[in-house]
């Protein structure tokens, strides 16, 4: 068994820059264990040392992704999977969980799934069952009952439900508690900026969520529920797709993170109703992304904290290849390559309290890729990975 690999004769890019440097990994610590010249002396000291050559390539960190389905598949319509059974699901999102990782996805957030199924997949990464990124997951959405993504939520009304409901999550081991704050694009009926938990739900799932420490996230596309949620204290908004100056400005002010998803709209719109989409979900879709052009100018310009996150799952948004296109999106939604890549690494890993992760770093989880080029100038560096390490273990 390799005891060190050290890739060698590259060049380093993260949230730090660009440097020529070789990077050594260790299997056994799971770890970046020297970074530049000392990788030589780590090799000298190693049992067994394998040389990767590198040489005109980049070693980037792994790309976390805030926001994914992994028991959804990219179907037009997502309503079909509803009279599938649980353990279908849990193929599929073992099936997922591989196309991410061979992708350069090393660590995941699913924000909603049947019962425990993304938390058990996430331990069947860390236990080695699976090869696949690492899992942050939230288990079941919180609702309102008939809300946004009720088939696979946990429905509850009025406060002490809400707080039942988190309680539920916690005792599964939840280490995010998702809900819906207003209507969304792919639920038969739901309005999309409409809100759906009230103010007095949302302050008592994170104040639920708070007292064991646990971040929350909520669905929100309107700009009243948006600062309902932000003023309730949520940790991240997704989507966010009618936001204006004043509510950027309040995201800005409270530090709550921003996760797009432009994949999701992007995937309905491009494919419509002659790709099988519900027309509802189509015309939702289409009067979103009208307005999303401005909320990412309002976001931009007021400093708004910036995650990856691209829904992968819904529509023609597939995993796989949900990364790549979440990073061009952004920057066609103006952001430069270095801001897209931080937003993919460091940001998203301090989102879901990875404090290991994001760079490339001694001490820092060897979840690295080798790249043709460099992702600090050029997103579509990440279309074919050379080779992905996870763990420092080569999955690619």
């Amino acid at each position: 068994m390799t005891s060190l690999y050290v890739l060698a004769g590259g060049r380093v890019a993260d949230a730090n820059g660009t440097r020529d440097a070789d990077v050594a990994l260790s299997p056994e610590e799971g770890r970046i264990v020297a970074v530049g010249d000392d990788a030589d002396d780590a090799a000298d000291d190693a049992d067994d040392a394998e040389t990767v050559d590198v040489s005109g390539k980049v070693v980037a960190p792994g790309l976390v992704d805030a926001h994914v389905h992994l028991m959804m598949d990219g179907r037009p319509d997502v309503t079909t999977a509803n009279a599938e059974s649980r353990e279908l699901l849990s193929y599929r999102a073992a099936a997922n969980l591989r196309a991410n990782v061979e992708a350069g996805v090393t660590a995941v957030r699913d924000l909603g799934a049947p019962g425990t199924l993304a938390l058990d997949a996430g331990t069947a990464v860390e236990t080695g069952v699976l090869d696949g990124p690492r899992v942050v997951a939230c288990g079941e959405n919180v609702v309102m009952t008939g809300g946004h993504g009720h088939r696979f939520g946990r429905e509850a009304d009025g406060a002490d439900e809400v707080r039942k409901a988190v309680r539920e999550q916690l005792k599964h081991g939840a280490e995010v508690v998702k809900c819906m704050a207003t209507g969304g694009v792919l639920t038969e009926g739901a309005q999309t900026g409409a809100p759906e938990l009230t103010p007095e739900e949302l302050e008592t799932l994170v104040e639920t969520a708070s007292a064991k420490n646990v971040p929350t996230a909520a669905h929100a596309h309107g700009q009243r529920g948006i600062q309902n949620a932000v003023r309730a204290g949520i940790t991240s908004v997704e989507h966010a797709t009618f936001m204006d100056r004043e509510t950027a400005e309040l995201l800005a002010e409270e530090g709550t993170y921003w996760v797009p998803t432009a994949s999701a709209l992007e995937g309905i719109v491009e494919n419509g109703v002659e790709g099988g989409i519900p027309e509802e979900a189509v015309e939702k879709a289409e009067d979103a992304r009208e307005r999303f052009e401005r909320a990412w100018e309002h976001a931009l310009d007021a400093g708004v904290t910036v995650a990856m996150g691209t829904d992968a799952g819904t529509p023609f948004n597939f995993h796989g290849e949900n990364a790549l296109r979440e990073m061009e999106l952004m920057c066609e939604y103006g952001m430069s390559p270095e801001a897209a890549l931080e937003a993919a690494t460091v940001t998203g890993a301090e989102l879901l309290g990875l404090d290991d992760a994001g760079l490339v770093e001694p001490g820092y989880r060897a979840d690295v890729v080798v790249l043709d080029a460099d992702p600090t100038e050029d997103t579509s560096a990440w279309r074919e990975s050379e080779a992905v390490f996870v763990a420092g273990e080569r999955i690619v």
